[in-house]
């Protein structure tokens, strides 16, 4: 497991499962030739997406950011629709940090879509039943209500089985809220409605995670934004915010579906200066 220690954050990156999207809807109105010189695809066309949680320890605190893709919960359509070729071993990979589900004080969810979600439970007899159970699960107000009650678009990714078991868990918040010390959850919107990301300050050491406002190293581009995004004009405003931001900073910048990089840090030009390589296998 990839670790990285920013200031008194240590990060640790955990097995949450892959799947294999379009690169296309991933890139939206960008052009194959160019995003495809960026990020490797398939011969279907699709790029590979992990779907990994980051352990978050903290003051003695253990928080997850995401909570991967699940198991046991998709049916064969899905998992085939959605290119899932791993789904999570998140136990043990907190096994090998020392610690079980039960250890997680909270988890950050930036958004709840499907791919974020479904491994914050799990199947218990004919139902289903929390994963982490003592842990207090933030997400902005906005994406908590659209969770419960979906619209056309947002129904297929916005499922029961991924809140109703945990509901008296969740603290919803509106614009921002602290966490601890240095660490705040910011609502963007752009990639659904109540889309948030992680902003982490101590001293001269910063961390962004821009959740699926930048999901890999290859949407770096301000102007690079999915085709799934709900608000795509809001996303390119967001990004280019919290780009400028964190260049400035020289922000480390973490990714949840990057399989080449875990993290990356910037100069105030943009340029790489330092980064943390995925140790990759094949499946």
């Amino acid at each position: 497991m990839e670790t990285l220690q920013i200031g008194r954050a240590k990060l640790t990156w955990l097995n949450g499962g892959v799947n294999f999207l379009d690169g296309g809807a991933m890139f939206g109105v960008v052009p194959k030739p160019l995003w495809g010189k960026k990020y490797p695809y398939n011969e279907k066309n699709q790029i590979e997406l992990r779907t990994d949680p980051i352990l978050l320890q903290i003051d003695g605190k253990n928080y997850l950011i995401e909570s991967g893709m699940g198991n046991g919960k998709l049916t064969d359509k899905q998992l085939r629709n959605f290119g899932v070729k791993e789904e999570s071993s998140i136990d043990k990979s907190l096994t090998e940090a020392g610690l079980s589900a039960d250890d997680i004080d909270a988890i950050l969810m930036t958004h709840l879509h499907f791919d974020h979600a479904c491994g914050l439970t799990k199947p218990s007899g004919d139902n289903y039943e929390s994963v982490f159970k003592n842990a207090v699960i933030y997400v902005s107000q906005v994406e908590w209500d659209e969770m419960r009650h979906p619209n056309i678009r947002s129904a297929n990714t916005y499922w029961e089985m991924n809140w109703k078991p945990v509901q008296k868990q969740v603290k919803a918040f509106d614009d921002e809220i602290v966490i601890t010390d240095g660490l705040k959850m910011i609502h963007t919107g752009g990639h659904s409605e109540g889309h948030s990301i992680l902003v982490f300050e101590d001293s001269d050491n910063t961390w962004i995670h821009m959740a699926d406002i930048m999901p890999t190293h290859a949407h770096q581009n301000k102007l690079w934004v999915l085709a799934y995004d709900d608000y795509p004009v809001t996303s390119v405003h967001q990004k280019e915010e919290w780009m400028d931001y964190g260049y400035r900073s020289q922000a480390w910048y973490t990714f949840y579906h990057d399989a080449y990089y875990r993290a990356i840090k910037f100069d105030e030009s943009g340029d790489r200066i330092e980064e943390v390589e995925r140790e990759r296998y094949d499946y």
